[in-house]
């Protein structure tokens, strides 16, 4: 995973309401006003009668100068993992509950409405009724983003926004892996990988919103709803407030959140509730927002609202009778079955093939095609980017390659092609990677590594380009970087795109991964 964070990130796994990491996370979450929110569960195959169990909560936190001042790293992001699995969720259910509608904490998540119904039918399952039915005040990334782009506000957002990956990779530059979304989170313990991905998914909110946050302070956005209230407005009291009648009507259309600041402002904070408002017990007692938070929640601040609509699983509208699980499982297995290699490859010489590997890797495994050229062999993708299962079997017989997919489904055709259909298990392309070299027993060399034109899958020309050749090949295609100019590199293009490559740091630290990958040392 390519990410590189402008601030150092600390995980925490929390297993128990009674260990170390549990204090510190309620300590932070009483010391910070901004938290990201996301959650794990195991993936289901189809629908099913219950909501999916969540097995990991991350919350991502950015706590304040106060939060450690004897540490240099007081104002570092902090990621606590809660292992659901573990703790006794009832235990726990109050301080979530605050933290969902606290008024001094603006919540951060994308699309997280799904997540919090998730959390909901979990934590009612375990004893706790009422489960969780709001976030607030609460904005989603995808808000963000929009706004950043000067998209106007209230519009109805299109069907197909952007991912998180992709959000991430326009506004921080890094590259958001999400290999391991579909892993079994239910698992324990869980692989470092599993933490590290969960903990950056939670943390790139906040690296999102301080760009957002920096953008609206150099805007000098402000937000006048209740500049009008200077301190000797609040010393009215809440109910002086409302009877004067120039600001009175702005206050009564102020949010909870706002009204929560106007009431501890005023001398009557435990005395003069309005009715209906009850007084509650602070499990977090955490820190008032700074104003420049505060302007953002007033003038962007969205919640999430759970309907009993939301709150029992959505039944599928086909017609028709079910399929018998049983029946489906055997299906399963028989079709994982079926996706192990089992004869020669289609380039093996007996078969009239010119013994070189190749192969054809579906979209589910674009990322393992990538890794195959940089050790030297031939892989392609289809030629569409939403290919049907007959363009991929055409593709694959008349070039002589094996598919690769990851879809069971498609082994249903091997049939049409004989034995050119392999299911990769892995979920990493690490993994991935040694698998299909371990199932057909490929031979990598150190000469073969980066042979390839990673982006289109071409050879490369046969003999070097010197610095000059290679100005004049990239003109109105590629830009060569000025450093490279003193430095005396040889330069390759691949035959079939033009690309140009030369043996630069990003090379060697290349070769010298998959060196390592696949134990070539040894």
């Amino acid at each position: 995973m390519d990410c590189t964070y402008r601030k150092p990130l600390k995980i925490h796994l929390v297993t128990s309401t009674e260990s170390p990491e549990f204090t510190h996370l309620a300590r932070a979450l009483s010391q910070s006003s901004l938290v990201g929110l996301d959650a794990e569960w195991k993936p289901q195959r189809s629908h099913q009668s219950n909501f999916p169990r969540v097995s990991l909560l991350q919350l991502a936190c950015q706590p304040g100068p106060r939060f450690n001042p004897e540490s240099d790293e007081s104002n570092a992001s902090v990621v606590f993992l809660l292992d659901l699995s573990s703790i006794p969720l009832p235990s726990i259910w109050e301080l979530l509950k605050e933290l969902f509608v606290s008024p001094d904490i603006l919540k951060l998540g994308f699309k997280f409405k799904q997540d919090l119904i998730y959390l909901s039918s979990t934590f009612c399952s375990q004893g706790c009724d009422i489960g969780f039915d709001r976030v607030e005040p609460y904005l989603d990334i995808t808000s963000i983003y929009n706004h950043l782009h000067h998209k106007q506000l209230g519009r109805k957002l299109p069907k197909e926004t952007k991912s998180l990956a992709s959000i991430c990779k326009e506004l921080l530059h890094i590259s958001l892996s999400k290999e391991l979304q579909c892993s079994d989170w239910s698992n324990r313990p869980l692989t470092e990988e599993q933490k590290n991905y969960a903990a950056v998914d939670a943390h790139c909110l906040i690296e999102i919103f301080n760009i957002f946050q920096v953008k609206v302070a150099q805007k000098g956005n402000s937000c006048s709803s209740i500049s009008e209230l200077d301190s000797s407005n609040l010393d009215l009291g809440l109910k002086g407030i409302l009877e004067k009648p120039d600001i009175g009507n702005k206050t009564v259309r102020f949010k909870l959140c706002e009204a929560l600041d106007i009431i501890r402002a005023t001398s009557y904070y435990s005395q003069c509730l309005p009715e209906g408002v009850v007084s509650r017990v602070s499990y977090l007692n955490t820190m008032p927002m700074d104003e420049s938070l505060v302007k953002i929640v007033r003038k962007y601040g969205e919640k999430i609202l759970l309907r009993e609509c939301d709150k029992a699983p959505k039944t599928s509208k086909k017609k028709g009778r079910k399929r018998s699980s049983v029946i489906v499982d055997s299906r399963e297995k028989r079709l994982d079955d079926i996706g192990d290699w089992q004869g020669p490859p289609p380039w093996d010489l007996s078969l009239g093939g010119d013994g070189y590997p190749k192969f054809l890797c579906d979209v589910m495994v674009e990322g393992l095609a990538k890794h195959l050229r940089c050790v030297g062999i031939d892989a392609a993708t289809p030629r569409s980017k939403k290919p049907e299962p007959r363009e991929l079997i055409d593709q694959t017989s008349k070039e002589k390659r094996v598919l690769l997919t990851r879809d069971a489904k498609l082994l249903r055709h091997q049939y049409l092609i004989k034995n050119q259909i392999y299911r990769v298990k892995s979920l990493l392309k690490n993994q991935q990677l040694l698998e299909v070299i371990e199932a057909f027993q490929l031979k990598i060399s150190e000469d073969q590594l980066m042979s390839r034109c990673t982006k289109c899958n071409g050879r490369f020309i046969q003999k070097p380009l010197s610095t000059e050749e290679a100005v004049e090949a990239a003109k109105g295609f590629q830009r060569i970087p000025d450093c490279l100019f003193d430095k005396n590199l040889q330069f390759w293009q691949c035959m079939d795109c033009n690309q140009l490559y030369w043996e630069g740091t990003q090379y060697h630290n290349a070769v010298q991964k998959f060196i390592d990958v696949c134990n070539l040392n040894e």
